[in-house]
């Protein structure tokens, strides 16, 4: 498994674009060392789209189109969203506690792309023998 490889959860990359105070350092560290790379989702961005048209992120005003841009900008790599993770989507668990498809995705990528996920979600917990998590 790459070692310097990470996805950003939905929550996070909304986090990152807002500054939120919330994300740990060493978390900012790991994002801001040019050694690593970062992995934004087609998913996430998805994600929030629905979000937003269902009211969920009132707060939250900027749109998908600028986040996906901003997140280039941070020289963040985009992930759209890949047969392969789709595949391999059935071979996760469907938990009773835990039973968002878009987390479901998430990891299916995260498997996929052997990278660790960066997020505070713990429902992903959930989950140790199929993904690393830092945060």
């Amino acid at each position: 498994m790459p070692s310097n490889h990470y996805l950003l959860d939905t929550h996070f990359l909304i986090w990152f674009q807002e500054n939120n105070p919330k994300i740990p350092e060493v978390v900012m560290e790991t994002i801001q060392n040019n050694e690593n790379t970062i992995y934004f989702s087609q998913i996430s961005l998805f994600e929030i789209a629905i979000k937003q048209i269902l009211g969920k992120l009132i707060h939250f005003y900027i749109t998908v189109e600028d986040i996906s841009t901003q997140a280039l900008k941070d020289v963040f790599t985009f992930i759209p969203l890949e047969n392969p993770a789709i595949f391999n989507y059935g071979s996760i668990c469907l938990l009773n506690e835990h039973r968002d498809l878009f987390d479901r995705l998430i990891i299916s990528t995260v498997i996929q792309k052997e990278a660790t996920l960066l997020s505070a979600d713990e429902k992903f917990k959930f989950y140790p023998d199929l993904l690393k998590l830092l945060w």
